[in-house]
């Protein structure tokens, strides 16, 4: 059964649209990635720097393999000077008898 991942972002106003480029270049990579079935961004509609992307992954070990990754590329923290609180990444599990 897939795990659903999300993170959360909190990104300066004024870096938004520049945090939202780095975003869009980065996804091809992670969405290629082995284990990653769809990742989707989405945008508070009150606080456009209120970011929520919802990952589907077929293990929670796959996308800690894909963050780890990453960690080890540097990007995780080339986000930080963007960011007003921490990033917030939580893994969720399917229920479907409910």
């Amino acid at each position: 059964m897939s795990t659903l991942m999300t993170a959360e972002f909190f990104v300066k106003p004024e870096k938004v649209d520049e945090f939202m480029g780095l975003l869009k270049g980065a996804l091809p990579d992670t969405r290629g990635f082995a284990g990653c079935e769809s990742v989707d961004v989405h945008v508070n509609q009150d606080d456009p720097g209120h970011l929520f992307v919802l990952g589907k992954w077929g293990h929670r070990s796959q996308h800690e393999t894909y963050f780890a990754w990453r960690i080890e590329s540097g990007m995780i923290d080339a986000l930080e000077p963007f960011l007003t609180a921490p990033l917030k990444i939580s893994y969720y599990d399917e229920h479907p008898e409910i």
